[in-house]
């Protein structure tokens, strides 16, 4: 260690650590590279080779950034950090499938209180795994000590990637009609929404996220930590499939919001859908943190996403087929509901969000048992 270098770390900043850290995740991150990655791991920028764009006819590139709110908090208090990775890519990939892109890369970004090399190789490597299953590449990212602004076993990670679709094939909500079917998809578990709430019901109760749950069959915390669903490369190889090309007009992630108001921002505007609970059954962790807390299922629509992780629209005639093949590609699959665009009272739905102003939606009847 150099004087400079040891005067940095007296200040609390260990630059070593941060060496460590990233020897520790290189393996996992080069998985995720293939050909068009140049430079591999540790350069100013990564290096993504676009020459593969000139194969289409117009491509138009999708962005997205996000994070995984303050899941990270029970990561951080049972000490387990090899699943919030995932959370991460799902919450940004996810969003770029959405529009019908395939993902290109990623970067990530982590900030903590101190660089502990094995906790931040294990969330690295939890990103790259998620990467990997999704075609993406990691072409880079920072870890950034925050000694004195953030506690010494604190951290937050945020993510951005970059995708491609072809401009013909790019889904929107010009492209949903009147019949159309939608088809819902079903989650892994809260994902990586509505985590505040988790924690306040639980913190009023008095329940640590050690402590064992005879209703989940595990601790809380490990049930809390179940990895947000990957929805992309599923998607994409129904969406590149010949035999149903064109069927899916128009796709949702079920994040931030609930239910209804994600599903309203993919809808033109005078369109809209009443969604049949009765259609599923929300998962037990719903059920049992909603009992905890004294709530409804019901008034929990708007901030978790109770068992529907991703919404497709699709053409009435071929709901069927695509409903199969979702279904064949390992995602549990059902009809939630039917697209009208005949006038109507809107009192009750949820019509357009986060500035879209676009259909509407709501939910009706009474969930599964």
């Amino acid at each position: 260690m150099t004087e400079n270098t040891s005067i940095y770390a007296q200040s609390g900043v260990d630059t070593q650590a941060g060496d460590l850290a990233v020897e520790l995740m290189k393996s996992a991150v080069a998985r995720t590279h293939g050909p068009e990655v140049l430079g591999g791991v540790g350069g100013f920028a990564g290096m993504f080779d676009a020459s593969a764009l000139l194969g289409y006819k117009r491509p138009l590139l999708a962005s997205s950034t996000d994070g995984v709110g303050t899941k990270v908090a029970i990561a951080q208090a049972i000490d387990k950090h090899d699943t919030i990775g995932q959370d991460l890519v799902a919450m940004v990939v996810d969003d770029i499938v959405v529009v019908g892109a395939k993902p290109l890369f990623m970067t990530d970004y982590i900030a903590c209180g101190k660089v502990v090399p094995q906790r931040i190789a294990d969330i690295v490597r939890g990103i790259a795994e998620a990467c990997e299953a999704t075609g993406t590449a990691l072409t880079g990212g920072e870890t950034a000590e925050h000694p004195g602004l953030l506690g010494v076993d604190d951290y937050d990670v945020a993510g951005a990637a970059t995708g491609v679709v072809e401009a013909d094939k790019m889904l929107h909500p010009g492209r949903v009609n009147d019949g159309d079917v939608v088809l819902a998809m079903g989650a892994s578990g809260l994902h990586s929404n509505g985590y505040s709430l988790v924690r306040h019901i639980l913190s009023e109760k008095g329940i640590g996220y050690e402590q064992h749950s005879n209703e989940l069959g595990t601790t809380y915390g490990e049930a809390l930590l179940t990895p947000t669903a990957l929805y992309t490369s599923p998607l994409l190889r129904v969406l590149e499939d010949p035999a149903l090309d064109g069927a899916i007009h128009a796709l949702s992630h079920v994040t931030g919001g609930g239910i209804a108001a994600n599903l309203a921002r993919v809808l033109p505007k005078g369109a809209w859908v009443e969604l049949e609970r009765s259609t599923w059954s929300p998962l037990p962790v719903f059920r049992h943190l909603a009992d905890l807390g004294g709530h409804t299922l019901e008034s929990l629509e708007g901030a978790w996403n109770l068992g529907v992780g991703m919404y497709a629209v699709v053409d009435g005639a071929k709901a069927q087929h695509v409903a199969a093949a979702l279904t064949a590609q390992g995602l549990d699959t059902w009809v939630a509901g039917q697209i009208s665009t005949s006038e109507r009272d809107f009192t009750g739905f949820e019509q357009g969000a986060k500035g879209v102003d676009g259909g509407a939606v709501r939910l009706v009847g009474s969930f599964a048992a």
